[in-house]
């Protein structure tokens, strides 16, 4: 391993914690003491199944690194990035103990001693440092932004931030947009299988202005939504498919079949299309298909209008990105 200092990332709901206490920590106390286990990954991995039942497999596996990495990963002298809720600051500290685990703590039992050196306002990083500092995860590495963080320990508070290239405030504006589409489509991918996704596409299509007729379940005429514009023809016949292997072009002949003349056929998929089934959209104009990436963004169109049910599977909240200004 490199003895060059690691820039660690960490959020908490305890800010008093961290601040007063002088310590970064995380949770998962039932996992027990992180000082009984051995230095591999896997064994972390196995655990955390056995003892979290109801965590997917993907969860497990990021849940379980990051108590691997803040029990063998984090060493003395790395560096720590924590931005504090309580008062909106970017807190910068270097770790300055080994792990322990307090079994009286309520939540956060692994932790580890961290003196903080500067605690800064917001506003003197760059958006694409605080965009990668506000990462999801609880426990992460800082990479793209790790030099701007460093240097902060050297700037003096009356210093004016850094100029931020145009291209990289794209750059960020665009990860954060990539990373709720990819958010949206796990959730679909996870929450809703089958009939459950066909009730949300009949749900988002009734958001956009349509009527829609969902088919009785165990049906297998072809088509689980009949959707109209208005009270008159034309009608379009919706086959919605949650499969995570592309759409082959025998599907979209399912469709065709059930199709009268004046209707149009609309295939919606969470994944993508075979080339062949590409080839077939092409040839049939009046069959649409809709994968994974275009249904999100119509999610994302349409969200206001969606039914309170789903926007609790898929909780967003509107928020404004900086782009750079047009030439």
């Amino acid at each position: 391993m490199k003895d060059e200092k690691r820039i660690w990332g960490i959020h908490t709901q305890d800010d008093s914690l961290f601040l007063k206490g002088n310590v970064i920590a995380i949770g998962w106390k039932a996992f027990g003491d992180l000082s009984n286990m051995e230095n591999n990954r896997e064994a972390f991995k196995q655990k955390y199944a056995e003892i979290y039942l109801e965590d997917k497999k993907a969860a497990v596996a990021v849940a379980a690194g990051m108590l691997y990495r803040f029990r063998f990963e984090i060493q003395v002298g790395d560096y720590v990035v924590f931005p504090s809720k309580s008062n909106h600051e970017i807190n910068i500290g270097i770790v300055d103990g080994e792990y322990r685990y307090e079994a009286t703590a309520k939540e956060y039992v692994n932790q580890r001693k961290v003196k903080w050196l500067k605690h800064l306002s917001r506003t003197s990083f760059t958006q694409g440092a605080l965009y990668e500092v506000g990462s999801a995860m609880t426990l992460f590495t800082i990479k793209n932004y790790a030099d701007e963080f460093l240097e902060s320990l050297n700037v003096g508070p009356e210093k004016e931030p850094k100029d931020e290239l145009p291209g990289s405030v794209r750059a960020t504006a665009d990860e954060i947009k990539q990373s709720t589409k990819d958010f949206i489509l796990k959730e679909l991918s996870r929450n809703l299988k089958g009939y459950a996704l066909e009730s949300f596409v009949g749900n988002l299509l009734n958001a956009m202005g349509y009527r829609t007729e969902l088919a009785l379940q165990g049906g297998d005429s072809g088509v689980d939504i009949t959707a109209y514009k208005d009270e008159l023809p034309p009608r379009i016949l919706v086959q919605v498919k949650s499969q995570d292997g592309d759409i082959k072009e025998t599907m979209l002949q399912a469709l065709k079949g059930a199709m009268r003349e004046g209707d149009y056929g609309l295939f919606v998929s969470l994944s993508g299309y075979t080339k062949n089934a590409k080839k077939y959209l092409d040839a049939t104009p009046i069959i649409r298909g809709i994968d994974g990436d275009e249904l999100v963004t119509l999610i994302l169109k349409y969200y206001e209008n969606l039914s309170l049910k789903y926007k609790k599977i898929i909780p967003l909240e509107r928020v404004y990105i900086p782009v750079p200004a047009e030439e």
